[in-house]
């Protein structure tokens, strides 16, 4: 499978050089105005992205099925770092968020740690019990009381985005190990309640969904964010306005150079642009599964699995944000948004995944 782990990396290395430099122009004033240096926030990408090809570095150069015993203790740390984030004094908040930890100029996120072990452990209990996964009590509800516990704290922060994406990627693991359909239509149908509950109980989740029926109802209150991206998309036309030459990254499209990045590549560099950062996705959605399909270690085929659907549905779900074809999510696009734990552990699910595909060639 070597030239699959090529390909793979020369996608994925393609998507980080073209964060790179969209980082770079989509964020230049907003660091200029805020810390007089119009290169602040791509010295910190770079420092993030230096630490995550480090730990890339040592995770490639391991058996991946040596962190298979660790899956329980990873799982427990997890929920220790996720419930101290939640103490004042401790948790740094945000914008109404409590979330990271602050240790120096980094900013760590325990919910991407969360993310990654979740598939981990996941992909493990598949391994060893996949043969009582039809089975609610015994193969089936385990995995799904750790994500339970997982979401819970993850939504408390509050981070309703990441909770849905642990949830989805479990369950859907769980599907393909074999669970029965009836158990994961009973989570489904026990979850649309409480997602709808948790909506309607924040006024700005209220917000959002209102904003996304109908952004241009009130184009400058709630409806601002998505209104400002589409018309960035829009301006860009077929070709762009040219690199470094976006009007909406002028303070007047928030998170310009996070969870709204793509709106400035489509702005700058047109349709052909966002096209090319789409079709990137899909081959490392299509070349990711075809390392996982040739895996012949379960651990190894849901430890994958887990992993291209993981970005993959992140990817898919910032883009449908952006044009405005989803409601409006905190997710950043993995290896081009500006990102510290998120990149870090993206690009160490990606060790993980090409280092399945090494151990299979030996």
């Amino acid at each position: 499978m070597r030239q699959e782990r090529i390909n793979l990396s020369i996608t994925v290395l393609t998507l980080i050089c073209f964060g790179i430099i969209m980082i770079y122009s989509a964020s230049c004033v907003n660091a200029m105005q805020t810390f007089g240096d119009s290169m602040y926030f791509l010295k910190r990408h770079l420092l993030f992205l230096t630490l995550g090809l480090v730990a890339s570095f040592f995770i490639m150069r391991m058996d991946y099925r040596r962190i298979q015993p660790f899956a329980r203790p990873l799982i427990g740390l997890c929920v220790l770092l996720l419930i101290f984030v939640l103490i004042p004094h401790i948790g740094n908040e945000s914008y109404g968020a409590r979330r990271w930890f602050k240790l120096g100029v980094f900013h760590f996120q325990p919910s991407e740690l969360a993310k990654l072990a979740l598939i981990i452990y996941t992909a493990d209990f598949l391994h060893r019990k996949q043969h009582l996964v039809r089975s609610f009590r015994y193969g089936f509800l385990p995995p799904l009381i750790v994500m339970g516990i997982l979401c819970a704290l993850t939504v408390k922060q509050p981070d309703l985005g990441t909770t849905v994406e642990m949830a989805v990627v479990t369950l859907t693991m769980l599907f393909l190990g074999g669970a029965r359909l009836w158990h994961l239509g009973l989570v489904f149908g026990s979850a649309v309640p409480v997602l709808v509950y948790l909506i309607v109980k924040e006024p700005y989740r209220m917000a959002r969904i209102i904003a996304f029926l109908d952004p241009w109802q009130d184009s400058q209150g709630i409806g601002f964010q998505l209104t400002q991206s589409q018309i960035a998309l829009g301006s860009g036309g077929l070709f762009g306005v040219g690199l470094g030459h976006s009007k909406q990254k002028l303070f007047y499209l928030p998170a310009a150079h996070t969870d709204f990045i793509l709106s400035i590549i489509g702005e700058e560099l047109g349709l052909i642009g966002t096209l090319t950062v789409i079709t990137l996705f899909c081959l490392f959605i299509w070349q990711g599964t075809r390392i996982v399909r040739q895996t012949n270690n379960a651990f190894g085929y849901f430890l994958g699995m887990g992993i291209v659907m993981m970005l993959g549905l992140q990817a898919m779900v910032n883009v449908g944000v952006s044009i405005g074809a989803f409601p409006t999510k905190g997710l950043p696009l993995p290896f081009i948004s500006y990102g510290g734990s998120a990149l870090i552990f993206h690009l160490a699910a990606i060790a993980l995944l090409l280092n399945i595909s090494k151990v299979e060639d030996y």
